[in-house]
């Protein structure tokens, strides 16, 4: 990466407080961007048209990277399909549209892996995107997210407008959120693990059967992708990030077990829904067009985020 490209760049990062946000913004820094603005949802609320256009008025940027979503796991999306799609639509749509008439010449997108359909063939491949719905748990969710492509070839087609569009798998690392109302699958149980550890307890819940596989990417290495897409990538087809490491949920728990020294019993809760059956990318697009790989051992990095929590959860409101 190129500290010339990036010293004469000025760049939005909207989420850029958030967890994968503060990691894009020192990836950022790295490169040697020195203007750096971090669009939080405190300052401005991206599901306005009023509060996007004041946005770009206090920032006079040359590229945005759009990270601001509502997320959360299977759990939060069932309790709340509406506003999931809603926020993360309009904050896509506004964002994005605002950019192109305030002269921002580059936009990087981030989708979601949900976006895919509920039985795409694996590794899930970019050009298999629209054969089919999304699983129905996180279905609004996805599409919300989707929309983001659809409007970034859109624009590109009329407008000539530079957006692409990234579809990151699940990701993980420290300062995630353990909050067990919205937390994604690793934080959940790790906090699950570790409670279980101090209290004594004689068992944790896990949801489903245990038969999902799963891939997920550490932070740090989704924000160097991101920052690599956004300096050397500039065609309309959507990419894969990702490591290309599949795990079933109940590998994953039993190491979660094993790596926080829970030494209790893991009952499953059938009754919960299991999520997408498999999920596994094929990361050869991102490798071809702009030469990332990820770099960090899911071991490793599972060990980096279980320290982090047990550094940090007693500073924390949950």
């Amino acid at each position: 990466m190129t500290g010339d490209f990036w010293s004469s760049q000025r760049v939005i990062v909207t989420g850029g407080a958030g967890f994968l946000g503060s990691y894009v913004v020192r990836e950022l820094q790295a490169c040697g961007a020195q203007e750096i603005y971090i669009a939080d949802k405190k300052d401005y609320d991206l599901r306005q048209e009023a509060e996007v256009v004041r946005m770009y008025r206090d920032l006079p940027a040359t590229m945005v990277i759009h990270l601001a979503a509502t997320v959360g796991g299977i759990g939060i999306n069932r309790e709340h399909p509406g506003s999931f799609f809603y926020d993360n639509l309009m904050m896509g749509v506004l964002t994005m549209e605002h950019a192109r008439r305030a002269g921002v010449q580059k936009f990087v997108a981030l989708g979601t892996i949900c976006a895919y359909p509920k039985f795409t063939p694996v590794p899930f491949h970019e050009d298999d995107l629209w054969n089919g719905y999304p699983e129905e748990t996180n279905a609004p969710y996805g599409l919300a997210k989707k929309m983001l492509l659809v409007q970034a070839q859109a624009y590109r087609q009329e407008y000539g407008y530079n957006a692409v569009y990234l579809l990151p798998v699940n990701l993980y690392g420290p300062g995630d959120n353990f909050n067990p109302a919205s937390s994604h699958v690793i934080p959940a149980l790790i906090k699950k693990c570790i409670d279980a550890r101090e209290t004594g307890q004689a068992y944790i819940e896990a949801w489903g059967d245990g038969s999902p596989t799963r891939e997920f990417l550490y932070v740090e290495d989704a924000a160097r992708g991101i920052v690599m897409a956004a300096e050397h990538y500039n065609d309309p087809d959507p990419v894969n990030l990702g490591s290309s490491y599949e795990i079933s949920i109940k590998d994953l728990v039993n190491l979660v077990v094993e790596l926080t020294g829970f030494r209790g019993e893991v009952r499953w809760d059938t009754s919960k829904p299991n999520g997408q059956p498999r999920r596994k990318l094929d990361v050869s697009r991102a490798r071809d067009r702009f030469g990332f790989e990820a770099r960090t051992d899911f071991r490793t990095g599972l060990l980096r985020t279980i320290e982090w929590y047990e550094q940090h959860r007693a500073e924390l409101p949950y």
